[in-house]
């Protein structure tokens, strides 16, 4: 069985996580496959958005049992060249110019929460699950940790990277985990609609946001208004703004 699943619809690649029976749980062969087509999917000018999604019952549930065996039995060297495969697809997903959408239901937790964390938006359905319980077994989330204390603020991250609790949809949207939540029996609908939103704006605008937004992370505040006046001025030069200028004054 395939463990990850491509379509394009619409502008939009979706990645179907396909471990159902595993509740999708990640191995280094699909955590390969991952990063695979997001890297082809860089190349891409069509594509608007990718979506990753997951199989049957939930989004993702972590490492499978399988992996987490490996783990204990390897060399630091060999742990370390593991986790730098998790790391490449998490650098792989900011570094593609389209936003990256987390479409979550069921539980995310763990590595699953970090894959949704590592995306540009997450949205979920309203049943969805979040959290990182490696705490209760001695392990650290640590290669999303940097994304996570950017997208929530330090006291907040540290509770939820250290007590192991889970959260539910509505609390992760309030405290800045989801973008947006769903009812769960509409959801295909709504992420179809969610991710309509890009193809009705400009790419390359899109594409410079984001690359901005992800530079000016650790930057003083003048070299970041520095790095925004740079990409103000790079946008004006862009086919997508000048048409975009002209149609506004023809209107």
């Amino acid at each position: 069985m395939t463990e990850l699943l491509e379509t394009t619809v619409d502008a939009c690649l979706y990645l179907t996580l396909n471990r159902p029976d595993k509740r999708n749980a990640l191995n280094a062969e699909l955590i390969a496959a991952l990063t695979d087509a997001v890297g082809r999917a860089a190349s891409a000018d069509d594509l608007r958005s990718v979506v990753i999604r997951g199989a049957g019952k939930d989004f993702c549930s972590g490492a499978d049992l399988a992996s987490l065996q490996k783990i204990a039995e390897s060399s630091y060297e060999e742990n370390l060249e593991d986790a730098r495969q998790l790391a490449r697809l998490f650098a792989a997903i900011r570094e593609i110019d389209v936003p990256v959408i987390a479409a979550v239901h069921g539980r995310a937790l763990a590595g699953g929460c970090g894959l949704a964390t590592a995306c540009d938006l997450v949205i979920a359905t309203r049943t969805a699950r979040f959290g990182y319980p490696e705490v209760k077994i001695g392990f650290v989330p640590a290669i999303v940790t940097a994304i996570l204390r950017r997208n929530l603020g330090e006291k907040k991250s540290f509770e939820l990277l250290t007590q192991g609790f889970e959260c539910s949809a509505e609390e992760a949207n309030t405290i800045g985990l989801v973008n947006a939540v769903f009812d769960d029996e509409t959801f295909g609908d709504a992420t179809i609609d969610y991710v309509s939103r890009y193809a009705k704006v400009s790419r390359s605008a899109v594409a410079m946001t984001k690359r901005l937004l992800y530079d000016i992370d650790a930057l003083p505040i003048e070299e970041a208004i520095t790095k925004g006046v740079e990409t103000n001025a790079r946008a004006r030069m862009t086919e997508d703004c000048k048409k975009g200028i002209a149609r506004f004054l023809e209107n």
